[in-house]
């Protein structure tokens, strides 16, 4: 039997990395990066995946959260491609958590 393969609508390409799943290359990418940082000291640990409930019982699930060692704490989010949905999104969270995610 052939194993169907389901595209993503924006041809990001699932992936799997260290044991874990990713939505696309670049975000398994970007995960191996703060593996690094957090290996060199740089980084002292990070989140997944990290849910934010918004008005109107939207939620945003961020790609990571990030605590530096010099205190800062980054929301990060790895994009291919900005929908408007994510625009919306995003300024929602500006507004309801004073929070700038970084897109990468």
């Amino acid at each position: 039997m052939m194993k169907r393969i389901i595209r993503h609508k924006y041809n990001a390409q699932r992936t799997e990395f260290d044991g874990k799943k990713f939505d696309s290359k670049k975000e398994a990418h970007f995960y191996a990066k703060l593996k690094l940082a957090k290996e060199s000291g740089e980084l002292l640990f990070f989140l997944r995946q990290v849910p934010f409930d918004l008005p109107g019982n939207i939620k945003y699930r961020a790609d990571f959260m990030c605590f530096w060692e010099d205190g800062t704490v980054e929301v990060i989010d790895v994009k291919g491609y900005m929908t408007e949905m994510a625009r919306t999104k995003l300024a929602m969270i500006k507004d309801v958590y004073n929070i700038d995610v970084k897109i990468v």
